[in-house]
């Protein structure tokens, strides 16, 4: 074990939706040392978009590269003015990356974008998590899966999601013929990093992580890996190939990936042969660096939310319908990792502040700051407002990208502040959604961690969830809990330690800050959760037996009994 007189460190790399964060990290205490931050530069904000298709959302893997070795330089130039830092004491490196975000590369395992004939089509890009342009796809995955009887959605909540690997491939080959035929292979982010900071780019050979092949593209060991070659034939011949061309089987984010190359070192300012772990999903880091065990839920909260659980593999486990999946030694090595989330959460604060705020709001500071300011002297309940929290669609438990959101019961008097705090109100309800499902399959959700920008820096939206949740809410104690995870993994294929849980007791700490629920709040939000739960089955299911008659006129008998007390 590390000790003081021979302080050791790892590197953990983040790669999120707008920029690339490299944290270095003691791995006796715990102590980021050093962290920087390298913004992607194409597109908005890192992403390529189509303002014919609202769907779209892809990243330049340029970006990737170049944000690599920038990242961790910087970090390192910073970490070399703490004292006892030398970076000869760099055991290991880990990584994690948005997902599921594929990206078609050719022969050697580079991306099809770095080549100067496909640098500007948007099909040869990496397909960002957040694209929804295959929904159509992800529904005949679903239908073709469910009439040939085959077992692979029991594993993924039942329905396939247009967020995922399959589907995105299989829309390329639809609408980018041209792009699928030059692909010789299609790689996950989270693969095609470590494998290129080791220099193992051969799609056949490079390590393939359980994270994203077993939450995203149907990966199992009970069916042998991925889906068979006659069910990928039947949706398209050619997706034959995709299959052929994965590295089988898929690794634990607690083993080597490869050592760091000797020229991609020069760059960063590290000594080459560093071991490099196998890659994970940003969520599921996050959940380690947050010390996720069992019984405890880890929200990552940020544009979008995830929700993490773990459960030992010498449990019994069902399928749980609406999952992003139940995956063994997904997030920490020797349990079942389950995924679920919502599709979009600061997105859709984003959107009513950029767009539908009114100009008092935006001409002069933060926008969300100043309805916050004037949301949070507002009760629950009294605006008489309710929203579902639909934006981006559904990720959980609906699995529906197709859904849109509502607000429900305007007048002439309703101000911004009241929809804003609406549509935080909206979040907190379908994270309720989720926990109820846990519970309902027999698992005890005993705590909740949060994580992530808005968990860190918005303690209005924090106290709302705790309310609504009516359940304390801790907050993880760094600030950046998936590059901390990734950091993690890092010392394990350093051979710090033994196992991933036996370095988050040292590298995580203890949450401190707590949310504690106002009982009187969490009491009118129970009666609006009630209602929550009439649209959301009304608008996001089939066959839903109600009646939407009673909620306008139950949200106007809440709003007038809150106001008069």
């Amino acid at each position: 074990m590390a000790t003081q007189k021979s302080r050791q460190f790892s590197v953990g790399i983040d790669f999120g939706t707008n920029s690339v964060r490299a944290l270095i990290v003691d791995v006796a205490t715990g102590e980021e040392i050093a962290s920087a931050v390298w913004r992607y530069r194409r597109g908005k904000d890192g992403v390529l978009t189509d303002p014919k298709d609202p769907n779209l959302a892809r990243q330049h893997p340029a970006d990737y590269v170049e944000g690599l070795t920038k990242a961790v330089a910087a970090a390192l130039r910073q970490a070399k003015s703490h004292r006892g830092f030398d970076p000869a004491a760099v055991v290991g490196i880990g990584v994690d990356t948005t997902g599921s975000t594929p990206l078609p590369v050719d022969e050697a395992g580079l991306p099809l974008a770095l080549d100067g004939r496909w640098r500007d089509n948007l099909g040869a890009m990496a397909w960002l998590w957040k694209d929804h342009t295959a929904y159509a796809e992800a529904a005949e995955i679903t239908e073709r899966a469910r009439s040939r009887g085959e077992p692979y959605l029991a594993k993924c909540g039942g329905t396939y999601s247009s967020e995922w690997f399959w589907s995105k491939i299989l829309r390329c080959a639809r609408k980018y013929p041209k792009v699928f035929e030059a692909a010789y292979a299609w790689v996950e982010l989270s693969d095609f990093i470590p494998a290129y900071m080791t220099g193992n780019l051969n799609p056949a050979t490079m390590p393939r992580n359980i994270c994203a092949a077993g939450h995203k593209a149907m990966y199992n060991d009970t069916w042998g890996g991925l889906p068979s070659r006659e069910f990928l034939e039947s949706l398209d011949p050619r997706l034959a190939t995709v299959r052929d061309r994965y590295a089988h089987p898929a690794r634990t984010a607690d083993q080597e990936a490869g050592k760091l190359r000797p020229d991609l070192a020069r760059k960063m300012g590290l000594p080459p042969a560093i071991p490099v772990a196998v890659g994970l999903l940003d969520a599921h880091a996050g959940a380690v660096g947050s010390g996720i065990r069992p019984g405890r839920m880890v929200k990552i909260v940020g544009t979008s939310t995830c929700d993490m659980m773990v459960v030992p593999m010498t449990e019994q486990l069902a399928d749980i319908p609406g999952l992003c999946g139940i995956v063994p030694g997904s997030i920490i090595p020797g349990m079942y990792g389950l995924e679920a989330g919502q599709s979009a959460v600061g997105d859709i604060f984003n959107w009513f502040g950029n767009h539908l705020a009114p100009g008092r709001f935006t001409t002069k500071g933060d926008v969300l700051e100043n309805l916050t300011r004037e949301a949070e002297k507002l009760r629950p309940g009294e605006s008489g407002l309710l929203a579902l929290d639909w934006n981006n669609g559904n990720r959980t438990v609906l699995v529906d990208p197709l859904l849109t959101g509502l607000l429900v019961g305007q007048t002439l008097h309703t101000t911004a502040p009241e929809v804003y705090r609406a549509l935080v109100e909206a979040t907190g309800f379908g994270a309720l959604v989720i926990i109820r499902r846990f519970e309902e399959f027999g698992l005890k959700v005993e705590e909740v961690v949060a994580c992530g920008g808005i968990a860190e820096k918005n303690p209005f939206v924090m106290q709302v969830y705790a309310d609504i949740l009516n359940r304390p809410i801790r907050i993880a104690r760094s600030s950046q809990t998936c590059a901390l995870g990734a950091a993690i993994f890092g010392a394990v294929v350093g051979g710090v330690y033994r196992s991933t849980e036996a370095a988050q007791r040292k590298m995580c700490g203890t949450p401190t800050k707590i949310y504690r629920p106002n009982r009187r709040h969490a009491e009118v939000y129970r009666e609006l959760f009630e209602l929550y739960r009439l649209l959301h089955d009304a608008f996001g299911t089939p066959n839903f037996p109600g009646t939407l008659y009673p909620v306008m006129k139950r949200l106007i008998e809440i709003r007038d009994r809150v106001r008069r007390s």
